[in-house]
């Protein structure tokens, strides 16, 4: 029994392990029907009919396929205002072609939920039922965020413009999520760490402007090709230099494009970068040296050089006092043995980090390894991914805990 439930209410546990294969069931029916970014209307008609026996107030997204619903605690809070908790599950798939053979493979051709996703929105569906039924020991209100377009174009920040955060009536005092993994821990670990968690994400996209001209006379032309080739190479110099190793900043150039032949030097050329940084100092100080950086080269040069320097998702930041709940919520339920402390931050991605910029907030990685050694034959975006449904009571246990603990004692 946990530590909040009274001997004569079911513990979040206990719940859980009722509804252990209602959960199943319905993460494979979400992950036979994948879809994309925003316009999610297949996935958020089964998730309105897995909520619809509950007592909650819905609403549906204005622009995107969101589902934010209020659960209404009916205890008493010795403050006399009632705490709001937020815990979000994401609901998008990925442009991948399933490998994986399974009785319930996915029907949308070209489409997978490779980055589980469809378990998150289970354990969310689990946690919304664990709750309800605990409601009337709930001291406080629960805001149950579903969010389309996680992998992009990006959902959080259009559901905190049409009011996720403050659903309930007032902003939320924290906010809760959490990630499956196929690979990485034995399955059943959780994992996470304080501060930084997950990296920002940008992007660069530079064009160097020259005058083409023949390959026999770069003399009588302006070469962008090998300023270019320069700037790719002193960004990698730059980042080593310029910043604290540990702070580091990632800059990978995935694509260069320029030029029709060997013997002909083109007018432009261009490369994209994505830039991967851990820190709201390390971001701002690289947009910066960066585009100074390619500008200076293309000067050097007598070249012009255009560039675009895009911001998509903050560092993700696991708060002091949301996060010590998180990790001990966990080792309280499942024991030492199943959380991992994390050395490093992820240096992917997570759209929850606009959240975690809101309200105090911590986000914790679960793995649903298959085959219990954290060595599945693929990882998350895999077309080979496969997550184990098992792992499905604990997360919605969690999730319902970590908000209980949140209201009732935090």
């Amino acid at each position: 029994m946990t530590g909040s439930a009274s001997l004569e209410t079911p513990s979040t546990q206990a719940l859980a392990a009722t509804m252990a294969d209602e959960l199943a069931t319905l993460r494979r029916e979400l992950h036979q029907i994948p879809e994309l970014g925003n316009d999610l209307p297949l996935t958020q008609q089964r998730l309105l009919a897995a909520l619809a026996d509950l007592d909650l107030e819905i609403t549906l997204g204005k622009q995107l396929s969101s589902i934010t619903a209020v659960l209404r605690g009916e205890g008493t809070h010795a403050s006399g205002i009632k705490p709001v908790v937020l815990l979000r599950g994401d609901m998008d798939a990925l442009p991948v072609a399933e490998a994986n053979d399974l009785d319930y493979k996915s029907t949308h051709e070209g489409l997978m939920h490779a980055c589980g996703h469809d378990l998150h929105m289970a354990g969310l569906v689990g946690a919304a039922r664990i709750l309800h039924a605990r409601k009337a020991d709930l001291a406080g209100d629960v805001v149950f965020m579903f969010q389309p377009g996680e992998e992009s174009p990006g959902g959080a920040e259009p559901m905190i413009a049409e009011g996720v955060l403050d659903a309930a009536g007032r902003r939320a005092d924290a906010a809760f999520g959490l990630h499956v993994f196929s690979t990485g821990q034995p399955q059943g670990v959780w994992y996470g760490r304080q501060g930084s968690q997950m990296a920002a994400a940008d992007e660069l996209h530079v064009r160097f402007k020259g005058v083409g001209g023949h390959g026999s006379q770069p003399h009588e032309a302006k070469d962008p090709i090998p300023a270019l080739c320069e700037a790719v190479t002193a960004l990698q110099t730059m980042v080593t230099r310029a910043f604290d190793v540990f702070d580091p900043v990632v800059v990978t150039v995935g694509k260069i494009a320029g030029g029709t032949r060997d013997n002909i030097i083109p007018d432009d050329a261009t490369f994209d970068a994505t830039v991967r940084s851990f820190s709201a100092k390390s971001r701002s100080s690289i947009q910066e040296k960066s585009v100074r950086l390619v500008q200076g080269i293309a000067e050097a040069h007598g070249l012009e050089a255009s560039v675009e320097y895009t911001e998509l998702y903050p560092v993700l930041v696991n708060e002091e006092s949301a996060y010590e709940l998180a990790r001990q919520t966990v080792v309280d339920m499942f024991g030492e043995d199943r959380y991992s402390e994390m050395q490093f931050p992820l240096p992917g991605s997570e759209d929850f980090a606009f959240i975690a910029e809101e309200v105090p907030s911590s986000f914790l990685f679960l793995s649903a390894c298959v085959d219990n050694t954290a060595t599945n034959l693929g990882n998350n975006h895999s077309a080979h991914a496969l997550f184990d449904d098992s792992v499905l009571p604990d997360a919605a246990a969690w999730l319902a805990e970590v908000a209980i603990r949140r209201i009732n004692h935090g």
